[in-house]
């Protein structure tokens, strides 16, 4: 038997696609006992999303929805340049100014910025520059004052957050 079939046999895919012992999945699953729970007995348990449902208590952030995307973007680039010289805020940070919790969408709007924004005042969360970025964004830490403090990374450099850390009034 070959390596697909294999395959194919473990994960019930196919047509035709047997064991080795010639039951098709399907004829296994059907021949064992029904549990309690609706499920045979030795099913894999039903995996759980990745993301739970969102609760209705689940406040006032709200994933940014592909309507407002640009409305998202611009929003981002605002607060972006509002970020004094010296100070910094993380991509999780931002998100949450804008009352949402997609700082990943932060990231992606920054890379696709054109570096017009002061990119290098935006940072991880640990304080590290942005990845690939480390030797660019010294000089920048450097001529602006921004504490940075030894770190055992690639850079060799983290932006020291507590002392850096920029929040917009509102």
């Amino acid at each position: 038997m070959t390596l697909r079939r294999v395959v194919q046999a473990v994960l019930g895919r196919g047509a035709g696609s047997s064991t080795p012992e010639g039951t098709d999945a399907a004829e296994r699953a059907s021949a064992r006992p029904a549990r309690a729970d609706g499920r045979s007995e030795g099913a894999m348990p039903a995996r759980a999303s990745a993301r739970p449902a969102p609760s209705p208590d689940a406040g006032p952030f709200e994933e940014p929805q592909p309507d407002d995307a640009e409305d998202f973007a611009g929003r981002v680039h605002e607060l972006v340049v509002e970020i004094p010289p010296g100070r910094t805020m993380t991509y999780g940070e931002i998100a949450a100014a804008l009352g949402s919790r997609a700082s990943r969408m932060v990231g992606q709007v920054m890379s696709h910025s054109g570096g017009t924004l002061p990119w290098w005042r935006v940072v991880r969360s640990g304080g590290h520059p942005p990845l690939g970025h480390e030797e660019a964004a010294l000089p920048h830490y450097e001529a602006e004052g921004t504490p940075v403090v030894p770190a055992g990374t690639i850079a060799g450099y983290r932006v020291d957050v507590a002392r850096a850390r920029w929040t917009p009034e509102g």
